[in-house]
């Protein structure tokens, strides 16, 4: 519970610094996208247990908060990270073996 409160407040914060601060330092109109970059670590560095877990739901949080501050239609920035992690999950599943040494 700890956990998902400090990841929202987190992403609440990169959203905020994406949407005021950064939009003022383009480069040749692009803008840095540090919420899909965190979305995409957090969910690459995450155990894989299974679809959905806390990296899915930092997704569809992060995606919400993108969705209030812009001035598309309510569901797409949530729509666009839903996909990406559950692409980055599906291919985890498939193709990736780490092999971990549990020790208990």
């Amino acid at each position: 519970m700890i956990r998902a409160l400090t990841l929202i407040l987190i992403l609440y914060f990169l959203v905020l610094l994406q949407t005021s601060f950064l939009v003022h330092f383009n480069l040749f109109g692009i803008v840095p996208n540090f919420v899909l970059i965190f979305i995409i670590f957090f969910n690459l560095f995450e155990k894989q247990k299974n679809f959905f877990s806390l990296g899915t739901f930092c997704a569809l949080i992060a995606g919400f908060f993108l969705d209030l501050y812009s001035s598309r239609f309510i569901g797409f920035h949530m729509l666009i990270l839903m996909t990406i992690v559950l692409f980055i999950k599906m291919i985890f599943k498939k193709y990736v073996r780490i092999p971990f040494s549990e020790t208990t």
